[in-house]
């Protein structure tokens, strides 16, 4: 059983030496434990101080790609280095190495294709009250989106097994912790939590430049990987919304006809007809989304199989 611990780094050689001799040299339930850096653009010595702490993969992008792509690759690297278990971490020490084995027991006893280490944000310190509110907010749109239990929606302290790494496939571009958790859930990939004190860290996030920044990427990342899954319900419910409008507001206009008072509210008629043809087109909108869905879902199951076919083609040359 081999485990390898991956760990996206943007100019992280300051805190990389700090963070790796934290992991763990040994768990029970694995034969090797390897450790693989993906070096997003670095403009600093970070694969250099890689190399020099023993890190036994690395894998280096010329110019930034962002966390979301940083993540895939790695998931991918590890893949073809035969891992039966990959644990992701950051580079700043936020998370604990000495929590990493209560993090794969879930997977090595079977009963988990994800765990998740979810932070006690209430009692993280460095997090401001505005911050522990929206990742209250944020983990609970994530729970209603996916039918998750996940507490701790944003952490990045994580562990897959084989099958969950094969069948991830990340499209965003900004950060893959909230996609992850609506593929894992409609993808039928079981998912465990463990609750885990953090590190105090000085340093401000990479990630997040800015408050605002941020909730905005998040909700257009939930919004596009939920009507990715579920196009025909988030379209069909928004078409009959202005349906809705335009059944109520028709209604009106024919009561007060009825009763001779129809002159002069011509305008309700005006946006009965927009409310209807923009829920209808809405509606025909869902449709074909769910047929492109079916779509993706085949062109997945083909995407999987390559991927199996390819492992197991480097096992067989190795």
């Amino acid at each position: 059983m081999k485990l390898i611990i991956q760990i996206p780094c943007l100019n992280e050689e300051e805190s990389l030496p700090a963070t790796l001799a934290a992991l763990p040299k040994q768990i029970d339930g694995i034969d090797t434990i390897e450790i693989l850096i993906i070096d997003d653009g670095s403009i600093d010595r970070t694969s250099e101080v890689a190399r020099e702490n023993g890190v036994d993969h690395i894998v280096r992008f010329t110019s930034r790609k962002g966390l979301a792509r940083a993540f895939h690759s790695g998931l991918d690297a590890a893949l073809k280095q035969n891992a039966d278990v990959i644990v992701n971490t950051d580079a700043d020490g936020q998370y604990k190495g000495e929590d990493i084995p209560r993090l794969v027991q879930p997977i090595l006893e079977g009963k988990a294709d994800i765990v998740i280490g979810n932070r006690d944000i209430e009692n993280i310190g460095q997090f401001s009250w505005i911050k522990k509110k929206l990742q209250r907010i944020g983990s609970a749109v994530i729970r209603q989106l996916s039918g998750s239990t996940v507490s701790d929606a944003t952490t990045g302290f994580r562990a897959y097994n084989r099958e969950a790494a094969l069948r991830l496939n990340i499209i965003s571009n900004y950060t893959y912790t909230l996609e992850s958790i609506i593929q894992a859930e409609h993808k039928n990939l079981a998912i465990a939590n463990i609750t885990i004190s953090t590190n105090f860290v000085e340093r401000p996030s990479r990630l997040l430049k800015s408050m605002p920044e941020y909730i905005r990427r998040s909700i257009v990342t939930m919004l596009r990987v939920y009507s990715m899954f579920n196009p025909l319900r988030l379209f069909l419910t928004i078409g009959s919304i202005f349906l809705l409008i335009a059944a109520l507001v028709g209604s009106r206009f024919v009561f007060y006809y009825l009763m001779g008072m129809g002159s002069g509210k011509i305008q309700s008629l005006i946006l009965v007809a927009i409310c209807s043809i923009i829920g209808i087109q809405l509606v025909i909108i869902g449709l074909v989304s769910d047929l492109i869905s079916a779509n993706r879902r085949l062109i997945e199951d083909v995407l999987l199989r390559v991927k199996r076919i390819e492992l197991k083609t480097e096992e067989n040359a190795s």
